[in-house]
């Protein structure tokens, strides 16, 4: 069953790293299955105010093992995911498709 890896990005401190990191976990999540949905801010902010100024990545992967194998992978926790440190605020959660 596929599954989406949702990140509510905010960028307070963008850093030399962040176009790297940005290019290295898009690696990763195609290596491991997955496929951009949504990556940016909004086209249109339609009501409220909890994504104003957020970024939105969206990907879906064929399954929870493999969104599992892609954020606790030893490549992403190591090489990628500290390039954004200090970069910001992230939100990140997993859903099952239905």
């Amino acid at each position: 069953m596929a599954a989406y890896l949702l990140a509510v990005c905010e960028i307070t401190n963008p850093t030399e790293d962040m176009k790297l990191y940005a290019q290295k976990s898009a690696e990763l999540i195609k290596k491991h299955g997955g496929e951009y949905i949504v990556r940016g801010k909004p086209a249109q902010d339609i009501e409220g105010e909890v994504l104003q100024n957020k970024v939105i990545i969206l990907s879906r992967f064929p399954s929870l093992a493999d969104v599992d194998a892609f954020v606790n992978g030893d490549d992403y926790q190591t090489n990628v995911k500290p390039l954004r440190e200090g970069s910001g605020n992230y939100h990140i959660a997993v859903y099952e498709a239905p």
